[in-house]
């Protein structure tokens, strides 16, 4: 049977597309989520008005990029799939009901008058959060490694719940929040700008703190992450990460305080870039840290190929439908309620 792993490496091509959907869902639900994050902090009614008004053409689209990861690796990587999805079962399913109370609220909300107005503005900040925090532990959990025995996980129901999966779940609340900050600074104006700017002068210092308790624990808890990052001459290669956070988070400062607009919703979307590329580095080859590399886990070249045509025909078409998207509804958002 013909199959495209004659001519390309086809689980490596399968690794990045899986990566950078992760790192896509990651950028784009992040600031939705951020903003479900800061819901009910906000001035008024009218701003939590405009906050959801900023995100409603585009939430659900943003999803996608998880479905796409999800889903690839199911296809892709089935013996991953397999061992990390018993894994991490609990955080999964805790992320999805927040994620699904999300979207009722959303809907809900946009129809409430009254006291039931404030139970959505809640379940839509209760449902962001759950699926922030669960999604931190799971990158906590899988940073420290998945206990496997044979091709199966090994480990206890809980095994991924530890002081470090915690810390990292509130990181991510906090990183989601600032990336909802700089969207809100970005796409809105008057009050609800100058309250979005005070949140993202606040929020940079809890972020840049967890970023360096995580950057200090990996190392610590991991020989091989310790050997890679601190061994010459990887050591002053690797300091681009680390050194260009410390710039962005200086320009990022600046714009705060500067009124910029623009250009801090790009720059904190920078800063996760390099930290995400530093977890990307620091995990390879594994796809089940520390035991199964992406090439054990990849699924029969007959399998990729298939999908790998799918994929070429519809991902364009995704892109230029979420370019179109942002696209038509840039600029700011109003007050007016309507969905």
């Amino acid at each position: 049977m013909f199959n495209l792993d004659t001519f390309i490496d086809l689980p490596l091509v399968w690794y990045g597309l899986i990566a950078t959907a992760i790192f896509l869902y990651v950028l784009l639900d992040g600031f939705d989520l951020g903003i479900g994050i800061l819901f009910p902090f906000a001035p008024s009614d009218k701003c939590r008005d405009r906050m959801m008004g900023s995100v409603a053409p585009f939430w659900d689209g943003n999803e996608t990029w998880l479905v796409l990861g999800g889903g690839g690796l199911f296809a892709a990587f089935p013996l991953a799939y397999a061992i990390l999805m018993p894994a991490f079962y609990m955080p999964v399913i805790v992320m999805l009901l927040g994620l699904i109370l999300r979207g009722v609220s959303f809907e809900f909300r946009f129809k409430a008058h009254g006291p039931s107005r404030r139970l959505w503005d809640y379940t839509f900040h209760f449902g962001s959060l759950a699926a922030t925090f669960a999604q931190g532990t799971i990158l906590g959990g899988f940073v420290q490694g998945v206990s496997v025995q044979g091709r199966a996980f090994s480990g206890e129901p809980l095994a991924w719940l530890s002081a470090f999966s915690l810390m990292t779940g509130l990181a991510l609340v906090f990183g989601y929040a600032l990336l909802g900050a700089a969207w809100l600074i970005m796409k809105t104006e008057d009050i609800t700008q100058d309250w979005a700017r005070r949140c993202a002068v606040y929020l940079i210092g809890f972020v840049a703190f967890f970023m360096a308790l995580v950057s200090i624990g990996m190392p610590i808890m991991n020989p091989q992450i310790r050997a890679l990052w601190f061994s010459l001459p990887n050591f002053f290669y690797l300091q681009i990460m680390p050194l260009s956070c410390v710039v962005l988070f200086v320009l990022l400062w600046r714009d705060l305080h500067r009124n910029h607009e623009n250009r801090p919703f790009f720059l904190v979307q920078g800063v996760f870039l390099m930290n995400y590329i530093g977890l990307g580095v620091s995990m390879w080859p594994w796809l089940v840290p520390f035991e199964v590399t992406f090439r054990q886990a990849a699924a029969a070249p007959e399998s990729q190929s298939l999908l790998i045509v799918g994929t070429v025909i519809l991902l364009p078409v995704i892109l230029g439908y979420t370019a179109y998207c942002y696209y038509i509804f840039r600029g700011k958002s109003s007050h007016d309620i309507h969905y």
